[in-house]
């Protein structure tokens, strides 16, 4: 019964999401319906009864998740878009130098600083590093404005996003209508698929790559980045997302191997049901008390962001609006980032062949964004913030 009732709590957040195009994120609704069945008849421990307890979710999940991050990575395309790595890195160093200047004043309390600007700069696993960490310390409030954060800076993101984009997209069909712009030059600017590069290690035939083999290979970097963590005193979470890299060039592990072995949507069930338990304490007066913290450190994160990105994209001549919008995915990462690119270049465009223009403009510029943000750098931003709680 207990995992029926948090399946139906999960499923529900997506119905909204996916109704409203995530400008309703699931994860906030299905965050509040949790909020409401703690205070009302769930039992605090419902998610570790419908059996996902640690260390099930925390550290096996949350480390093969990393590790699966690294296998998705495509070098190619990120050399081909550095400009919009140095915007992103740039948007995120502004984004923690204001706020740290923040912490520094005194005004927002050292720790909330701490544990938030991870998951501001990134997505769950930066959320979750933070929240573990916290309440390791029993920094019980620092622990629960970490997950709040990973849930509520979609709402300050996503229409800022979509404003940025929309006037891109409208400069961008300004000089394709007058003819500045010629489409073919956009096709050729698109990634071509080219064949796979011989590895070190071959892959293994089809028939042996079974779900049980690819989690055993996964697991098997993970663990050897666990140790690594362990021996270096650097996060493992950071050793598993460039192990899962380096272990993908050399053939080891698959391109995309939760994808490919089916095994993807249940492992970040179970962790997004992880998140939902570290609300399992959190009563209405908590929520008020961390809220203003909450507010500042994301208005003074999106403001150091802004600033920053788009004086690095003036110097690297790229639009203010462009180089706004792909730091921003550090709020949401994918599949936001390529819904909101969608939404835009459907609003904007007046045929077929303009959409496509928009999308193959834009969109390359902002998966890189998200992949840079979410799934590298906050990461290791969050691995390296863990020591700073006191």
């Amino acid at each position: 019964m207990a995992f029926v009732f948090v399946a139906l709590v999960y499923a529900l957040g997506e119905v909204v999401g996916t109704l409203t195009k995530a400008w309703v994120p699931s994860v906030f609704v299905t965050a509040v319906l949790f909020l409401v069945g703690y205070w009302t008849f769930f039992p605090k421990e419902i998610v570790s009864i419908a059996g996902f307890a640690t260390p099930f979710t925390s550290p096996i999940c949350i480390y093969i998740l990393i590790t699966h991050m690294g296998t998705t990575i495509s070098i190619k395309e990120l050399v081909k878009q550095w400009k919009i790595i140095v915007i992103c890195i740039a948007g995120l160093a502004g984004m923690i130098g204001l706020c740290m200047a923040l912490a520094a004043t005194g005004l927002v309390d050292w720790n909330y600083v701490v544990s938030g600007l991870p998951p501001l700069t990134g997505g769950i696993v930066a959320a979750l590093t933070m929240q573990e960490a916290a309440a390791a310390k029993g920094l019980e409030m620092a622990a629960l404005l970490a997950i709040a954060m990973y849930i509520f800076q979609g709402f300050v993101g996503y229409p800022l996003t979509a404003a940025l984009l929309k006037k891109e997209g409208s400069n961008l069909l300004k000089g394709y209508r007058s003819g500045e712009v010629k489409l073919t030059a956009a096709a050729e600017e698109k990634t071509a698929e080219e064949p796979e590069k011989k590895k070190l290690i071959p892959s293994v035939p089809d028939k042996f790559f079974t779900s049980a083999f690819a989690l055993l290979k996964v697991s098997l970097v993970a663990l050897l980045a666990f140790y690594i963590g362990s021996w270096t005193g650097i996060s493992g979470a950071v050793w598993a997302l460039i192990l899962g890299i380096v272990f993908t060039e050399l053939g080891f592990l698959d391109r995309d191997i939760l994808h490919k072995c089916g095994c993807f949507n249940f492992i970040c069930f179970a962790l997004m049901l992880f998140v939902f338990d570290g609300l399992k304490s959190a009563t209405p007066a908590m929520l008020v008390q961390i809220l203003v913290p909450l507010l500042i450190i994301i208005v003074v994160g999106v403001l150091g962001m802004g600033v920053l990105s788009i004086l690095v994209g003036k110097v690297l001549k790229v639009s203010p609006f462009m180089a706004f919008a792909t730091a921003l995915t550090a709020l949401y990462g994918f599949p936001p980032n390529l819904i909101l690119t969608t939404e835009a270049s459907k609003a904007l465009a007046s045929n077929d062949e303009e959409y496509q223009y928009l999308m193959d403009t834009m969109l390359p510029q902002m998966i890189v964004g998200g992949f840079v943000t979410v799934t590298i750098t906050s990461v290791i931003i969050a691995g390296i913030f863990t020591g700073f709680l006191q």
